[in-house]
């Protein structure tokens, strides 16, 4: 398809015409999700499986199967990599919740191909908001295989009708706005009503002294085992592939493999909890606009650890949820990190200046804001990509003793000579790439 003359030329059309030239051209070769739906189902019938794997379960894979190349054409992701014995599906979903797999909510059981799969549930009033949301009609539903402390483990998810449940605990304030400034590891969080620097996971330790020593050991089980695959000073040959794995290896690697799953686990839940308390604050939310991508050249252990882009997903779908809003901030035109609403300048700084010096120039003018804090408040009074003088006025005055409360407004401190002493803060961007991967103490909202 792409190198038919058809799709040069229309990548010389403008972008109007383009799009729609595009969509002709896949549709014309049969790079169609339905065009791969249709070419699964005959593979799935001539393969003779025709009872064991229904058409919605054969259409959900090719789906999957065609928006990973689809991906790819878009230059988006990687080339995808084939599904064989060694790598098999995970998971395996229906269309509906009336053929193929089905949950049985009456008799507590997933029924597939003529199986009846037992669910486990926990205790009855041990989780209210699972209980609640079985009370809605389920769309359909996957089974999930994961491996657990090296057992495999079969999960049923459910897709259900209507909005997710919501905890008492986690009710938000219609309206209210919040300003983030998200960093490697750290989250500046400021609102009318408070406002905090939290830390991202601050549960996770990263084991990595554990972790090089596990895979030290993996690399001289495969050396030991493949010599064939490298040359006489180490390095690796060209083309050569890994034909032989011990025992000893697979066992490092189900021990490697736990022991990120349990971090995944735990970084998943941290985060969760991260954002329903920004949430409780309020259900828009305004932040810069960053790549996070980027970070992971630039902070690559503590992104690894703490997972930023991962925490902004969350917030954007939970604050729609709530019928909110999440909204990205042009962060070149604002300039938060330089702006002074006092003197309306622009001043750089580097990254190791965590605080900011509002206002005159004298010390007794002078107020120390911390850098995070500031900026996310900033966030908090833009509106429409700009900042807005009167905003900020009459929020700096609430804000500002809230952030005097919590630490991070303050008087400067005068040295004998005149100087200001600034409070000794480590910027957590440099402290999370030390060897011990950790982040910046901070409180909880």
């Amino acid at each position: 398809m792409r190198e038919s003359k058809a799709w040069q030329a229309a990548r010389k059309l403008e972008a109007k015409d383009r799009t729609e030239t595009f969509r002709a051209i896949t549709k014309e070769f049969g790079f169609t999700s339905a065009s791969v739906s249709a070419f699964a189902t005959g593979c799935k019938n001539a393969a003779g499986w025709k009872n064991r794997l229904s058409a919605n379960e054969t259409q959900r894979i090719a789906e999957t199967a065609f928006a990973a190349a689809e991906q790819y054409s878009f230059g988006k992701r990687g080339r995808p990599r084939f599904k064989n014995a060694r790598r098999p599906l995970k998971s395996f979903s229906g269309k509906t919740n009336k053929t193929g797999i089905r949950y049985r909510h009456d008799l507590g059981i997933v029924e597939w191909a003529g199986l009846a799969l037992s669910v486990k549930y926990p205790p009855i009033g041990k989780d209210k908001w699972l209980e609640e949301a079985l009370k809605a009609e389920t769309k359909f539903c996957r089974l999930l295989w994961r491996t657990v402390k090296d057992k495999r483990r079969w999960y049923a998810q459910l897709l259900q009708t209507g909005l997710s449940p919501i905890k008492e605990k986690n009710t938000t304030q219609a309206g209210r706005e919040v300003g983030l400034d998200v960093g490697p590891s750290t989250v500046a969080v400021v609102s009318d009503t408070g406002g905090d620097l939290v830390a991202f996971c601050p549960t996770i330790e990263q084991p990595w002294k554990e972790t090089r020593r596990i895979q030290r050991a993996m690399d001289r089980s495969r050396r030991a085992t493949n010599p064939h695959c490298y040359n006489e000073n180490g390095t690796w040959k060209k083309g050569a592939k890994v034909k032989v794995v011990s025992k000893n290896y697979l066992d490092l690697k189900r021990e490697l493999a736990e022991t990120e799953r349990r971090l995944a686990a735990e970084r998943k839940r941290s985060q969760g909890e991260l954002v329903n308390s920004v949430i409780r604050l309020g259900n828009v939310i305004k932040t810069e606009k960053l790549s996070y991508k980027a970070w992971q050249k630039l902070y690559g252990k503590s992104v690894k650890v703490k997972a930023p882009g991962m925490f902004i997903t969350g917030l954007k779908r939970k604050a729609e949820s709530a019928g909110g809003q999440f909204l990205e901030l042009n962060t070149w035109s604002l300039k938060m990190s330089q702006y002074d609403h006092v003197s309306g300048e622009y001043n750089k700084k580097t990254l190791r200046e965590r605080w900011h010096f509002l206002g005159g120039k004298t010390a007794e003018e002078t107020l120390l804001v911390q850098r995070d804090m500031y900026s996310a408040f900033l966030a908090l009074c833009v509106v429409e990509n700009k900042h807005q003088s009167s905003q900020l006025r009459e929020r700096w005055s609430v804000v500002k003793q809230l952030l005097g409360q919590a630490g991070w407004c303050r008087k400067p401190e005068v040295a004998s000579g005149g100087t200001i002493v600034l409070p000794t803060v480590i910027p957590s961007e440099l402290l999370a790439c030390q060897s011990g991967g950790g982040s910046a103490t901070a409180r909880m909202l």
